[in-house]
C-alpha cells in the first residue's frame, strides 16, 4: 500500500503477508519491533525484542513496566526518539507472561496428583 500511495521506502524492504509461525520467526530475529498491535507487544516482550508502540496507550501495560516496551504515540519525532532509546536499551527484562513452561508444570502436577 505504501508504494501505491507513492511513499519511498528508503531502505525498508516490503514483504508479502506472513503466516503466524513465519511472523514469529521473523519477529524473534528482529532488533526492534514497531507496532500498534497488542499481540505483537506481548510477543516481542516474550521473545526479548525491544518494542515501540505507535499509540498513546496499551492494553499490555506489563510490557512497559518491565522495560520491554515504550509508547511513542503518532508523532514521528517521538517514534524516532523512542526507537533509538529502545535500540540502545536492548533486552534483559524478565517476561511478565511466565517462563514458557506452563505445559510441563501442568503435566507434572497431573502426574503427582493422580
Amino acid at each position: 500500500m505504501a508504494e501505491s500511495f507513492g511513499f519511498e521506502l528508503g531502505g525498508i524492504r516490503a514483504i508479502e503477508p506472513l503466516g503466524f509461525l513465519e511472523f514469529l520467526q521473523l519477529e524473534a530475529s528482529a532488533r526492534l519491533a514497531l507496532t500498534d498491535s497488542g499481540g505483537v507487544q506481548e510477543e516481542a516482550c516474550i521473545l526479548g525484542v525491544p518494542c515501540v508502540t505507535l499509540r498513546d496507550n496499551t492494553e499490555r501495560p506489563e510490557t512497559i513496566e518491565v522495560g520491554a516496551n515504550v509508547l511513542a504515540g503518532a508523532d514521528g519525532h517521538q517514534m524516532m526518539k523512542k526507537a533509538k532509546l529502545m535500540m540502545q536499551h536492548g533486552g534483559g527484562w524478565r517476561s511478565p507472561f511466565g517462563d514458557g513452561r506452563a505445559g510441563e508444570s501442568i503435566i507434572e502436577h497431573l502426574r503427582l496428583h493422580r
